[in-house]
């Protein structure tokens, strides 16, 4: 196990470190150091606003679609998220999204899969909300068709950004498909069924198999995350969530739009710096090290590129906009921590804890 994390971390920071070059390779270090020099903090610190909105947001989504396994008031949903968001930029791995459900099953009862269920269910919000982003991104904003940037072996195009699109797409479809599988009851019980048919005779010939699986393989898991997804069932709570999405990336392209307007040489439309952070969030699907270090860079300037932003301007404004979105949320969930009395550390190497948390 080890090792797979440590070849995983290897392969993380080989990405990181080629998008660190790609996004920095033509900026000299003094240029950029007095480009950010030169920003209005102003614009930048009004630009948190629309950050703090965002996440106020996905703990008001967050509520609604955890309501059906139990409700959470406002703070009991608020820590563990904010945890969760500041694990992701801490710890390798993306072990944040497992923060929530390790978090609520032992604060308050909440099975670690059906939290798990929630999670999946917000993040296919997300996913589903960009790629039609993308899409409508390709109908209202002009991006220049000859543009080429060559990253390594590959090259970095309108066409790129289609395919990427379109994977999304398959995957969102994937996930739907997987969703509805294990709501409609008979194919859950068929699937538990399979489930348990595989691992009865792996804990007959390896006994010692059993006590060392994961808490989460027990029975009733399959069940656990169909409750963790029963809110799409409703309607009217899919109305509310898609709302509460749209919100969302609303307040985080406002951020990212009221920031360029107190750095120079970034002249873009609202549309244009939404496009931007479309493309961003494409780019931190990718493996990397903690905090999205490099691919966050590389997206940006990819983007800002598309509109014929400077590498100078477009490397300066990414780099001071990614610390900006990361250390107040690392700030704000280590609060969070101090606060519900989370240990972070302890949380997702004790084993003890692991198994609780999964039950």
């Amino acid at each position: 196990m080890k090792k797979k994390i440590a070849a995983s971390l290897i392969f993380s920071v080989a990405i990181s470190a080629a998008a660190l070059f790609f996004a920095f390779r033509n900026v000299p270090l003094p240029d950029l150091v007095n480009y950010i020099g030169s920003i209005d903090w102003a614009w930048t610190g009004f630009s948190l606003v629309f950050l703090g909105g965002s996440f106020l947001i996905r703990v008001f989504r967050w509520q609604t679609i955890i309501q059906s396994a139990g409700p959470l008031s406002f703070w009991k949903a608020f820590h563990p998220l904010m945890i969760g968001f500041a694990v992701n930029c801490i710890l390798p791995g993306r072990v944040g999204e497992l923060a929530r459900p390790i978090i609520v099953a032992q604060k308050e009862k909440i099975p670690f899969a059906t939290t798990l269920g929630t999670v999946a269910v917000e993040r296919l919000f997300d996913v589903l909300f960009l790629c039609l982003c993308l899409a409508a991104l390709f109908f209202t904003v002009e991006m220049d068709p000859a543009l080429d940037i060559p990253f390594g072996p590959y090259h970095l195009n309108r066409d790129v950004l289609e395919i990427l699109g379109m994977g999304m797409i398959k995957l969102v479809a994937l996930i739907f498909l997987g969703m509805a599988l294990i709501i409609i009851k008979r194919t859950r019980a068929m699937i538990s069924g399979a489930i348990q048919g595989l691992l009865t005779p792996i804990f007959f010939l390896f006994p010692g198999a059993k006590k060392k699986a994961p808490a989460g393989l027990k029975p009733g898991i399959v069940d656990n995350l169909a409750q963790g997804f029963a809110m799409v069932k409703s309607v009217k709570k899919i109305g509310v969530c898609v709302m509460h999405t749209a919100m969302i990336w609303l307040c985080s392209a406002l951020s990212l739009y009221v920031m360029s307007k107190g750095s120079p040489g970034i002249h873009l439309s609202f549309l244009e710096m939404s496009a931007v952070l479309v493309i961003i969030c494409f780019f931190i699907a990718l493996p990397s090290v903690p905090g999205f270090w490099g691919i966050w860079e590389a997206g940006g300037v990819f983007g800002l590129s598309l509109f014929g932003v400077p590498p100078i301007e477009a490397a300066g404004f990414i780099l001071v906009n990614h610390a900006v979105q990361i250390f107040p949320v690392i700030l704000v969930g280590l609060v969070s921590a101090l606060i519900t009395g989370v240990n972070i550390l302890r949380t997702f190497y004790t084993k003890k804890e692991m198994g609780h948390g999964s039950a």
